[in-house]
């Protein structure tokens, strides 16, 4: 793998097929790694909050032998009290390692530019990729060969959708994203999706129907309508995507069966309705828990001894 984890146009198709396998087994055999990143230091810079996203890696640290350290943004004021630059060449004195979590994409790339440390994105505004690592796993699990699937996203073209799209390309499996109109994944990424997916089976439908996204589909996927920073949108997004809910009567377009996916966290009765995110259909905490899986086969990529 590259030094860092920023997108996953990170991964090769091998390589990212190659960290399913990892975290699977993982999953299944966590006592064979529990030293693999003993005397390895994580931190953890959050600019924005997560349950998911601290609990997952400082838990996976400390399975894996290492240890994290949680670095608040009143610790560390990244941007204003310091740069992205000086940051990174003083943590790459004291850590093996840095976990990510904030808002504009360039911070992150900066970051990682500035030290030979591995960095990785626990989220920035245009990309989730751990998040989709997670995401896939859970497919494979309840749906077999990602190659066979359709996978249905409906709502807000964010940074979730956009490493869903890249993470589609890589497994073969064909996506179709349902959103209103001007709230579509950015052109950039469905260029990239579709320019790494042209040898796998990938195939991207965009549209502007809930409807047409979620016929025929394995998964059904949503977001919350107005991510972190975008509050004052709110009332505005919750009127223009209320067409855009996953609730039974979408569910009834999916192939029976189909799951509902979520990346939580969830407000119920906008984006999704309580009969379908606590159906069992519904693996929400099974992606939550291979948060804990996925990562941990990247931070074993990244930070173990190499071969």
């Amino acid at each position: 793998m590259n030094k860092d984890f920023l997108s996953i146009r990170d991964l090769s198709i091998y390589e990212f097929s190659q960290l399913l396998d990892r975290a699977a087994e993982v999953k299944k055999h966590p006592h064979k790694y529990r030293r693999a990143l003993e005397h390895r230091i994580l931190a953890m810079i959050f600019q924005k909050p997560s349950l998911r996203t601290r609990m997952t890696f400082e838990a996976g640290m400390l399975q894996l032998g290492g240890e994290a350290i949680y670095l608040a943004p009143s610790d560390i004021q990244m941007g204003s009290r310091e740069g992205a630059y000086d940051i990174g060449k003083n943590l790459e004195r004291w850590v093996d390692g840095i976990m990510l979590r904030t808002f504009g994409h360039q911070i992150a790339v900066d970051l990682a530019a500035s030290t030979k440390i591995p960095v990785i994105n626990a989220l920035t505004d245009l990309s989730h990729p751990c998040q989709a690592m997670a995401d896939f796993l859970t497919l494979r699990e309840h749906k077999g060969a990602l190659a066979n699937l359709k996978l249905a996203y409906v709502g807000d073209g964010n940074n979730v959708c956009h490493s869903l799209m890249l993470a589609a390309a890589r497994g073969g499996t064909k996506m179709a994203v349902g959103t209103p109109a001007g709230y579509e994944p950015k052109p950039k990424m469905v260029q990239a999706a579709r320019e790494d997916g042209k040898d796998t089976g990938f195939a991207l439908t965009l549209t502007n129907s809930a409807e047409e996204a979620a016929s025929g589909a394995d998964a059904v996927y949503t977001d919350v309508w107005a991510s972190m920073g975008q509050e004052a949108e709110k009332e505005k997004r919750a009127r223009i995507f209320a067409p855009y809910q996953v609730n039974a009567r979408l569910m009834s377009h999916a192939k029976n069966g189909a799951v509902f996916m979520h990346c939580l966290p969830a407000h119920r009765g906008d984006e999704v309705t309580d009969e379908v995110i606590d159906a069992p259909t519904s693996v929400v905490y099974d992606q939550a828990e291979n948060r804990l899986h996925a990562q941990k086969a990247i931070l074993l990529a990244l930070m173990g001894k190499k071969d």
